[in-house]
């Protein structure tokens, strides 16, 4: 006997509700981002609600959207406070501690070849590992270690561009290593030096390292100079059109650069001298690397914020602490602390580089809040106190073979892999952040609507 619906209408109604099971069961175990933002929109807290909410206990729990786990320092009215916009509350991720990791790490340079030789340090024979087995944990939430299909998945035909030194094209390298899991990127050829480009096919992502050590209007002087480092025109306040022209190309700009302006430098505001940083010029006033500084980064955000074209997001990454002990660079310091600074052994930041710190956040500020004016989005990457802690993580001697004439020690630069992945964890929970962001804007458009 037949059903009543027939055996065809069985089978479709069967063949339906597999179909129901694996849109809703199976592929989300695969592509964790469907239905992402909605998931953690359930858990936000906003400014008008009683409480702080639990964090969520899936896998999905990247982004804590909770109260702070302690109060934090009281704001000027004037002052941008990003961990509650829209009215949803993000965990800080930037304070906290580094613990174990053994499963780190999660590639080499035996499976990827995009380690530059002096921050491959097993290649030259670091004997020890355990500086590769640490994650940076938050106080108040987990950082999930990087996932490279979800990053890929986040920035599917999208475009990221990495402005600064020769730190940014640290990061970069982590970067590849990380979701050539994945999607290995292919080398775009550019007719520009300072301009390199990478491309993962599949995704359609493009990426690039835009290099401006100075951000801004920059020519070399002197390769020497008074310290044997060279002697720079820094123009304040003129952008660097190697990078300032592309910024519309770009869906997000990671920005970071400083320790070049600690070189000696001749300062230009309207095309005349005002003063410099250790150049040893008759009648030129030292105004110190601050200085420079202050009027670069300025400048640097001015051009952002000018770009009328430019609809994506700024990362500002603060300053990554050097770790010279027993002398600077250029007389004998080295880097040979083999585990993290605990939270409570950690030193200060010294003090030029605690400046710079400063001047960041008030820049920062400053153009966050002009931005708004204009439709701009400015995020802070604040990596200064985990990098602080991290001592053990540069290449010291082992940026080269022992062989090689090279007398300085790196204790700048990052070994990859290395603490610097964890620029690439943070860099992916912020994209979530704002996936976030971007759903919370169009739920609570159209609720106002109705």
């Amino acid at each position: 006997m037949e059903l009543p619906l027939g055996r065809s209408n069985a089978k479709t109604i069967l063949l339906v509700t597999v179909a129901l099971l694996l849109l809703t069961i199976v592929i989300p175990i695969y592509y964790p981002l469907l239905g992402y933002p909605v998931y953690l929109l359930k858990h936000y807290s906003t400014k008008s609600s009683s409480g702080s909410s639990s964090p969520p206990s899936s896998s999905l729990s990247a982004v804590h959207v909770q109260a702070p786990v302690s109060a934090p320092p009281p704001r000027k009215a004037d002052e941008d406070d990003d961990d509650d916009e829209d009215g949803i509350k993000f965990c800080d991720l930037f304070s906290g501690e580094w613990v174990p990791n053994p499963k780190a790490p999660y590639y080499t340079n035996s499976t990827c070849s995009a380690i530059y030789e002096r921050q491959d340090c097993m290649k030259h024979g670091r004997p020890d590992t355990g500086y590769m087995k640490w994650r940076w944990k938050p106080d108040g939430c987990d950082l999930p270690i990087f996932n490279p299909v979800q990053f890929l998945e986040i920035v599917r035909g999208k475009s990221m561009a990495f402005v600064g030194d020769s730190l940014s094209g640290n990061q970069i390298q982590s970067l590849i290593c990380l979701i050539s899991r994945v999607d290995y990127p292919i080398s775009v050829p550019t007719p520009d030096e300072n301009f390199k480009l990478w491309n993962c096919t599949y995704y359609n992502f493009t990426f690039a390292l835009l290099w401006t050590p100075h951000l801004v209007k920059a020519i070399q002087a002197d390769p020497n100079g008074p310290t044997g480092s060279g002697l720079f025109n820094l123009y304040l306040d003129e952008f660097d059109q190697r990078w300032t022209t592309h910024i519309q190309e770009f869906d997000y700009i990671v920005i970071s650069a400083a320790h070049w302006f600690y070189r000696p430098s001749v300062f230009y505001e309207n095309n005349q001298i005002i003063g410099c940083h250790y150049c040893l010029l008759n009648n030129v006033s030292d105004l110190t690397e601050r200085y420079g500084y202050r009027k670069a980064i300025r400048t640097a955000f001015r051009a952002i914020n000018e770009c009328k074209n430019f609809k994506g997001v700024t990362f500002l990454r603060t300053i990554s602490p050097p770790h010279f002990e027993n002398g600077p660079w250029n007389q004998g310091g080295n880097c040979v602390r083999t585990k993290p600074f605990k939270r409570k052994e950690t030193p200060a930041l010294e003090e030029g580089h605690l400046e710079i710190y400063k001047i960041q956040l008030e820049e920062f500020r400053a153009a966050t809040k002009e931005g708004k004016k204009k439709g701009k989005k400015f995020r802070l990457m604040d990596t200064m106190k985990a990098m602080l802690m991290r001592p053990d993580g540069h290449p010291s001697r082992y940026g080269h073979f022992a062989h090689e004439n090279v007398t300085a020690n790196d204790c700048l630069h990052w070994c990859v892999p290395g603490p610097i992945d964890a620029w690439n964890d943070f860099l992916l929970e912020m994209l979530k952040m704002e996936e976030v962001r971007s759903y919370a804007e169009k739920v609570f458009s159209s609720d106002n609507k109705m």
